[in-house]
């Protein structure tokens, strides 16, 4: 079962470490089309956290389309679907690569290190094989 953590204090705030766990889970099929997620009060009461900061990350969630809330039922992993205009996402991955490459470069690693680590990776995530693509 997927279940998750934060950290209080953390330089993340908690409703980002929720949305940020959550996307993975669905990026790496540990959650899958219709699995449910806990109710609101329900991941308060377990996170001992303030309702409103699981409210909030439902809610952006939901508005990116990665959950969908059925009114009575819960809040469920949605079906795949494009919510932002192609320049959106195009400004969304420019924006994510540009603090992760901040932030590995400072760490002093390589290049080449980098699109090693990243293909490993996305081997991980997604299940396929980085240099089959290559030739695509």
């Amino acid at each position: 079962m997927f279940e998750l953590q934060v950290t209080p204090g953390g330089n993340r705030p908690i409703y980002r470490q929720i949305i940020d766990q959550v996307r993975q889970a669905v990026a790496t099929s540990e959650l899958a089309v219709g699995d449910g997620l806990p109710s609101v009060r329900q991941l308060a009461e377990e996170l001992v956290l303030n309702h409103n900061t699981v409210a909030k990350a439902y809610a952006e969630l939901v508005r990116e389309g990665v959950l969908e809330s059925q009114h009575g039922r819960g809040v469920f992993v949605a079906k795949r679907r494009r919510v932002f205009s192609a320049s959106e996402r195009k400004r969304r991955l420019d924006q994510a690569m540009n603090v992760f490459l901040s932030e590995v470069l400072t760490l002093d690693y390589t290049p080449q290190q980098i699109e090693e680590a990243v293909a490993k990776r996305l081997d991980q995530m997604t299940g396929s094989k980085a240099e089959e693509s290559e030739g695509d």
